[in-house]
């Protein structure tokens, strides 16, 4: 039943390969016709490496503002990109959309430490799972604030955000935050 079951009815999550190890067990490509889980894993700790990575996108655009809670407006909003990108690159959109994942990725932070007053930041590996909710975040952040008083709607803008971020573009808000933050680690080293 599984095999016949695909994202949006249009496109099949069998074949895509995530390549980046750390994330395997976080990104999740459980097959779904509707990406939409209810919440069910809100109350269990790291059920949310199971939920769907395309509702995990659709939640992150639910943040508060224009979107907050509406996430049948999310739904269509993420349905509408991949079919966008879809267009675009004549790919399956699902898996152009896990190369932006993991590209989007930090793999270093800083944190807050101080003795006796002084305060000095250290660099710090990030956990896999806290890596893919700053990818989504960021992707989901780039594409609200690009179609925030513009023509373009935030489909569109989802859609060129995820494909600068697929090829690794330092366009990409997402890629550009990643690189700062890797900046800034090793600056604090």
């Amino acid at each position: 039943m599984s095999e016949h079951l695909k994202v949006f009815g249009q496109w099949s999550v069998e074949g895509i390969e995530i390549l980046d190890e750390g994330l395997k067990k976080y990104i999740s490509l459980t097959p779904s016709v509707v990406p939409h889980s209810s919440g069910r894993h809100e109350h269990r700790r790291f059920a949310k490496s199971q939920v769907n990575i395309i509702e995990r996108l659709a939640n992150m655009l639910m943040r508060p503002g224009k979107n907050g809670g509406k996430k049948t407006k999310a739904l269509s909003a993420v349905k509408n990109a991949l079919a966008i990108i879809h267009l675009k690159t004549g790919r399956n959109p699902v898996e152009v959309f896990v190369r932006a994942v993991e590209n989007a990725a930090p793999l270093e932070d800083v944190t807050r430490l101080s003795y006796g007053g002084i305060v000095y930041f250290k660099a710090v590996d990030i956990s896999p799972q806290r890596r893919v909710d700053l990818a989504l975040r960021n992707i989901a952040q780039a594409a609200m604030e690009n179609s925030f008083k513009t023509r373009k709607t935030i489909d569109e803008c989802l859609a060129d955000e995820i494909l600068l971020a697929a090829e690794k573009d330092s366009k990409s808000f997402a890629v550009k935050k990643k690189i700062e933050l890797e900046r800034v680690a090793l600056a604090s080293r």
